[in-house]
């Protein structure tokens, strides 16, 4: 109590010195310890004082759901609407407050205040409206008016009363309580009557030092070459741009009068920047789009999203380049014009965009071809997102005078936003031409190009821009993204900090950043970063939306969780936060909570691709949920997506697409049973022993080893944990089966042939389950399944097929994230006949793909080996591409780059690399497809892709049948519990050679790379070898396996790093039984959840 006493007396003195950032902030430390509607309201007030009407209407909205009786709430929402130039609203809203009053006992006071206003709205409402312009008393001629007439700056009305003057000026900075403008005492103050005899007060000046804006200047008349200011920073922070016209160098503000402003204003910048953020700012355009919501965004270097471009110094550089800024009027053209377009660019910066537009109407009815007035009113209609019709303006602002560099920019812009990026880089280019010098237009382009994806451009574009204008943070972060995307990942890191270093509260920079390391797996820098978002804005959503995704990422799901609901808690629709909290919550097990959140993203109403995919996610997830949720008091054995969920449903999951087709043909699960304990796990789950214990140590320390010392993976202590669980259970479930065979040898018939037992053993090994996806599923057709697969076959004893050996790496890959869709591709729907598969790029574009670049040269080496042997490859219609002919060989051969190869082939193709069998000699079964797509104009799809057609299956089928039993052989008979490592050589090698094979079948929808190594560690532990070192840096075993077409050449390059880091070991049979440890599928979740506790 007594800290928040001391607070409010805080907050009386901080009102009383009218400093409201600070009012706001002691307001949301109140309001985080107790929900008081009148601190709601508190805070709406002070935002008023600040002009963020539309954090005025939120904070309202607030307060009236709370209490709807509350008439502060009514009054300043009203003014908020009015501000915004919604007038109809805000005559809504009094009107509701009113009829509350009038039912209510309501504060007298605040109910004359609501009478007062509605009386002067609708008074306003009755006037006619349609000449809104101001003139000049008579006293002021045109002649003497001081207007630039024909780049000549006249003399303004010495004989006016400058005490009178000055006097009205002070009484109008009085009656505004928000003015904080510097007003030096030298400057002089003149005041024009207007018509509606209000005092329109200019103050002539210019900013010195930086200082902030001016008062409201709607004449915009320039005295001795200095420009009075159009209007001030209305709406401050991110509220609302301001709109230039003239030098972009200079003015920060819409000046369409003149066209000239003082120099001093060159390094006036505003913190926000045109383009927002790359998916950072939580006011400005997704990833997706760019400057898509022109309201709320503000322009490079402080200017508005539609900002205009550089004018020359001198008048008869003007005169002479007619460029756009100077207004066209004559002696004989009325001053009014001028009066009129400043009151509309006054309007436009104030948010007033309706009234703005009928300002410049009335212009344009008197002169319909006026290049100012459409460009002005193009840029109230791009505020307003009538994008079509501000393209309409700008473009006849073009045809009016082709010169308009501001024009074509703007124009440019619009186009941007309506994804229209190769008009839009056309326009910009043409702004470029008339305006070569121009720091802003390359900025802009530069961002135009990025959000393009032709990063090369983006980088030429933005690097000139930084010599231009060295102190441009905006231009500098997102050089920085566009070099990280072609792989120049030290210097986009120096650029990155150089913008940080520009301002170290730079919120956007500090995201990006945050990016720029979480894409290359650091994920400690990209934590450090996430802390200084936060202490810059401990409110920003966005900040709590990619630590959720990182601590996601690593692993960390309960952490996550609480990092999201903070974000949900400041902006309760946001559906990334949704689904991936929801997300978490499924992983942990809480399913009630992931169901929720899954339910609540898919009733939102969406305005982008990108979160209508979430959507998609969101409802297969709650399919997935409610089977895992239905699924966690039974074995874990029975926990088979493979088997229970319907094909169709699979494989539109693992494509993403539309489930509309699935809600018509496929059994959706029922709804969370009420024996669920409260849709989550059971207490039991989560109890402590020291079997648990144990395992989780060793599990824990084995499954790091799976860890990719590469850019791009993030170290996920949940994986890690579910691969040595995995492991280990593989190893006790394989030594079982080994032992039954080695007693099966020791009982055998000394006169048995040697070849008869083959035989018969193989049969006993391979009887492989007809599930594909693995044992337990509902469609096996075993005769009887028991755990994990081991199968019993009348008095051959306990047999175990390779897959069923995979299956139990799949079946803790898939609980272990349950966002992965991880499932076997043959248990897919009929596509599967299609060949299905993974796909894996080297380059999207021109984007280097961090994961996967290193292999790029390998890979492209290995496509030019095949078709030197091949001498021809597949279209995509898969049509054969005869390269034999016109020296095309010898042309590939001497490629560099997949730009060089695809000249050469012509067109897309694919060809496939291949493996040599080693169970049947001189057979070649069909390895990864290599593809080259041309993606545009301007980049290429160079990637792996690994179909799983069903004769592909069969022969690798095959293949991994006879790599299972020669482990098998190995390990079995002289050989059978050795810890001497020399002699058991041949079983490593034999486990090596099946995951060979098993990463150039690639048969699962993804994850098989994990997996792949998961089983790896577990055949060696059951060898009685453990791997205690760690994968070199750089290196990723399935590429090896991948970019290999001999097993001896993948076998050598492995064992090479190792074996020198296995160590033979029995330690590991002392570990207890995981299936037993963990029978249930609530207690594998709850010990894959239990380490950030």
């Amino acid at each position: 109590m007594a800290s928040a006493a001391s607070e409010r007396v805080e907050l009386a003195k901080l009102c009383s010195s009218r400093n409201w950032s600070k009012a706001i902030r002691i307001l949301d430390s109140l309001l985080a310890q107790s929900c008081i509607i009148q601190d709601i309201c508190n805070r709406a007030f002070c935002y008023s004082q600040l002009e963020l009407h539309k954090h005025v209407i939120k904070d309202c909205d607030k307060a009236l759901q709370l209490d709807p009786t509350v008439l502060q709430a009514y009054i300043l929402k009203g003014r908020a609407f009015l501000a915004l130039g919604r007038k109809e609203d805000a005559l809504l809203v009094w009107e509701k407050g009113y009829e509350h009053a009038l039912r209510e006992s309501a504060d007298l006071k605040q109910l004359l205040e609501l009478e007062e206003l509605l009386k002067v709205a609708k008074q306003d409402t009755n006037v006619n409206c349609e000449n809104p312009v101001i003139d000049s008393r008579p006293s002021v001629s045109t002649a003497e008016s001081g207007t630039h007439v024909n780049g000549k700056v006249g003399q303004i009305c010495e004989n006016l009363n400058k005490f009178e003057i000055c006097e009205k000026l002070e009484n109008l900075n009085k009656s505004d309580s928000t003015s904080s403008s510097y007003e030096p005492s030298d400057m002089p103050k003149i005041c024009i009557k207007s018509r509606d005899n209000a005092d329109i007060c200019n103050e002539i000046s210019h900013k010195v030092n930086g200082g902030s804006s001016m008062p409201e200047s709607e004449s915009g008349i320039h005295i001795n070459g200095k420009s009075s200011e159009a209007s001030k920073n209305c709406n401050g922070l991110n509220d609302i741009s301001k709109i230039t016209y003239g030098s972009s160098e200079s003015s920060t503000e819409f000046n369409l009068c003149n066209g000239f402003s003082d120099k001093a204003n060159a390094n006036e910048k505003l913190n926000g920047q045109m383009n927002g953020t790359h998916d950072i700012s939580d006011k400005s355009r997704s990833d997706s789009e760019f400057f898509k919501e022109l309201k709320t965004t503000n322009l490079p270097h402080g200017k508005s999203p539609l900002s205009c471009g550089n004018t020359s110094d001198t008048i008869e550089e003007v005169k002479r380049d007619k460029k756009f800024g100077v207004t066209r009027n004559s002696k004989t053209k009325s001053i009014s014009v001028d009066f009129r377009l400043s009151r509309g660019i006054a309007q436009v910066n104030d948010g007033k965009y309706a009234y703005a537009v009928s300002i410049f109407d009335q212009i344009l009815k008197e002169n319909p071809t006026y290049p100012e007035a459409l460009i002005g009113r193009g840029t109230a209609y791009a505020f307003q997102r009538e994008l079509e019709a501000a393209i309409a303006d700008f473009t006849k602002a073009i045809e009016s005078n082709s010169s308009a560099g501001e024009a074509w920019k703007r124009r440019g812009q619009a186009r941007a936003a309506l994804g229209e990026s190769v008009e839009a880089i056309k326009d910009l280019t043409k702004a470029l031409e008339i305006e070569p010098n121009s720091a802003d237009i390359l900025h802009e382009r530069g961002i135009v190009n990025f959000k393009y994806k032709d990063y090369y451009a983006a980088v030429r574009d933005l690097s000139e821009c930084v010599k231009l204008d060295k102190d441009n943070k905006s231009a500098y972060t997102y050089w920085g993204l566009a070099l990280s995307m072609i792989g120049e990942y030290k210097k986009a890191e120096e650029t990155h900090l150089k913008a940080i270093q520009l301002d170290w509260n730079f919120l956007e920079g500090w995201g990006h950043m945050t990016t720029f390391y979480q894409d290359l797996g650091n994920s400690a820098k990209a934590l450090e970063c996430l802390q200084e978002m936060l202490r810059i804005d401990e409110r920003f959503p966005k900040a709590y939306h990619l630590r959720g995704l990182l601590l996601h990422g690593m692993g960390q799901h309960k952490k996550a969780i609480e990092d999201l609901s903070t974000g949900l808690s400041i902006e309760t629709s946001n559906v990334e936060c949704l689904y991936l909290r929801g997300s978490c919550y499924h992983a942990i097990g809480q399913y009630r909570e992931a169901v929720k959140d899954y339910d609540a993203a898919l009733d939102l109403e969406l305005d982008s691709m990108e979160k209508f995919v979430l959507q998609c996610l969101a409802f297969y997830q709650k399919e997935i949920a409610l089977y895992t949720a239905s699924k966690v008091n039974s074995e874990f054995c029975w926990f088979d997506i493979d088997g229970d969920i319907d094909p169709l449903f699979k494989e539109y999951w693992c494509k993403r697409l539309h489930p509309k087709n699935v809600c018509e043909k496929v059994y959706r699960q029922p709804p969370l049973r009420d024996s669920l304990k409260k849709g989550k796990l059971r207490k039991q789950d989560f109890a402590v022993t020291k079997q648990k214990t144990a395992l989780l140590l060793a599990a824990d320390s084995i499954g790091k080893k799976i860890q990719y010392d590469v850019p791009g993976f993030l170290s996920n202590r949940r994986q890690h944990r579910m691969a040595g669980l995995a492991a280990i259970e593989i190893a006790q479930k394989v030594l079982k089966v080994w032992r039954s065979l080695q007693a099966e040898r020791k009982h055998s018939t000394k006169n048995t042939t040697k070849s008869g037992k083959r035989a018969r053993r193989k049969d006993r090994i391979n009887i492989a389950s007809q599930n594909r996806g693995g044992a337990c599923c509902s469609t096996s057709s075993m005769l009887d399944t028991s755990s994990y697969g081991i199968t019993e076959e009348r008095s051959t004893g306990p047999t175990m097929s390779w897959q069923d050996v995979y299956s139990l790496a799949v079946k803790w890959r898939q609980i272990s994230e349950p966002c992965d869709p991880v499932v076997w591709v043959n248990k897919l729907s009929e596509e599967f006949n299609s060949g299905f598969g993974s796909h894996t790029p080297m380059i999207l574009g021109q984007a280097k793909v961090a994961r996967y670049f290193s292999n790029y040269e390998r890979t492209l080496n290995v496509a030019k080996t095949v078709i030197k042997d091949k001498q021809y490859v597949h279209n995509k219609n898969d049509d054969i591409i005869d390269l034999s002919k016109d020296g095309k060989l010898q042309d590939i051969m001497l490629t560099k780059t997949c730009d060089d190869l695809y000249k050469v082939v012509g067109e897309d193709f694919w060809l496939a690399t291949w493996c040599n069998s080693t169970a049947f000699e001189g057979k070649q079964l069909e390895g990864t497809r290599i593809t080259l797509v041309k993606t545009g104009e301007i980049g290429y799809d160079f990637a792996i892709r690994t179909p799983c057609t069903p004769a592909r299956w069969d022969e690798f089928d095959a293949e991994m049948t006879m790599a299972w039993e020669a482990v098998c052989n190995a390990y079995c008979g002289d050989n059978y519990g050795s810890t001497d490592f020399s002699v058991l050589e041949n079983v490593r090698d034999a486990i090596l050679r099946m995951t060979y094979y098993w990463y150039n079948f690639m048969p699962l929808s993804r994850g098989s790379a994990a997996v792949g190594f998961v089983v790896l560690l577990g055949l060696f532990l059951a060898a009685n070898m453990e791997f205690s070192g760690k994968i070199p840096k750089g290196v990723q075993v399935d590429w090896e396996a991948i970019l290999n077409f001999e097993p001896t050449d993948f076998v050598d390059s492995v064992k090479s790093w190792l074996y020198p880091s296995l160590k033979v070991s029995t330690s590991w049979k002392d570990y207890p039984d995981v299936s037993s440890t963990f029978a249930t599928a609530g207690s594998v979740i709850a010990a894959l959840s239990s380490y950030d506790d």
